[in-house]
């Protein structure tokens, strides 16, 4: 079973119409014992970072999400929270990745939003996608570049659109909106 943790963050339902469309059972949820063990937990968000942490203390999923030790993905929100500060709302996250989340200059236009591609694609997450593949962007703030990066993206800088640690994968993209690359990506997390 996969665990999509619900939170005060939105998307969720997007989330697992794509991981049903790929034959798997999943289950939104804030039910710690599930969360805990389910086969795989997907935490996806659109939002924003200090009010969605601060919903996540409130309900101790901080602490669960951080002992977690199947694979975990995080998605658009969740990629920023599993971060160490976001300078949205001046806040500290989970600090799975040493990682410094900024909002982009404004140089360009802002937020990033529609279809990019990425450059160096690391770990089995990317296994069968081209380089020249899109996958489907909105947001205002990114992570640094850093040890952890799995994936780069160039939007007015270079900036990490994909993480790893351990157990813990992270996409700044949204696969359940990225066609048939995101479900790709997808499966390839859903199968690990």
């Amino acid at each position: 079973m996969i665990a999509i943790v619900r939170y005060n963050a939105g998307n969720v339902k997007s989330v697992l119409n794509t991981v049903e469309k790929l034959g798997y059972e999943a289950v939104i949820t804030e039910d710690k014992e599930l969360i805990k063990n389910a086969d795989k937990v997907i935490f996806p968000g659109v939002g924003e970072a200090s009010s969605a942490m601060q919903h996540l203390k409130e309900n101790q999923l901080d602490e669960l999400i951080l002992s977690l030790k199947q694979p975990v993905l995080g998605v658009c929100l969740g990629l920023q929270l599993m971060c160490k500060h976001s300078e949205e709302g001046n806040t500290d996250c989970l600090g799975i990745f040493d990682v410094e989340v900024k909002k982009f200059p404004s140089e360009d236009i802002i937020p990033h939003t529609g279809w990019n591609n990425f450059t160096e694609l690391k770990t089995p997450l990317f296994e069968g996608i081209k380089l020249e593949n899109d996958v489907y962007f909105v947001h205002s703030y990114y992570a640094e570049l850093s040890k952890y990066t799995i994936g780069v993206c160039d939007y007015i800088l270079p900036y990490s659109c994909a993480l790893h640690r351990d157990n813990f994968y992270a996409v700044q993209f949204h696969p359940e909106k990225s066609g048939d690359v995101g479900a790709r990506i997808m499966r390839n997390f859903l199968e690990m």
